[in-house]
């Protein structure tokens, strides 16, 4: 079966990680993050993380990552949770800064 070359990113605060693989025409995103061990790559991380994180293809969302199948070349997000709503964080920002 024939194979092409993607890519899986995983990144945290103090470190990122791009895992270059070889997979089969036809793979998906999801089943790349499964290939691409981030468990053993960041053992602090809790397995479930990339389980259930979001997926996308070079900053753009999937909606469906189990069903997109990969292309030569492209690479696979995953997208961690954010903690703190970015306007929120913004309007704290603001408050804190008129004082």
């Amino acid at each position: 079966m024939a194979e092409i070359a993607v890519e899986v990113a995983f990144a945290r605060p103090e470190r990122q990680e791009v895992v270059a693989l070889k997979v089969s025409l036809g793979t998906t995103a999801s089943e790349a993050v499964a290939l691409a061990d981030l468990p053993r790559r960041f053992p602090d991380v809790s397995p479930e993380t990339f389980i259930g994180a979001d997926l996308g293809i070079f900053g753009k969302r999937l909606r469906e990552p189990s069903s997109h199948r990969l292309r030569a070349g492209e690479r696979v997000e995953l997208y961690r949770p954010l903690i703190i709503d970015p306007k929120a964080a913004r309007r704290v920002r603001a408050t804190t800064e008129k004082r």
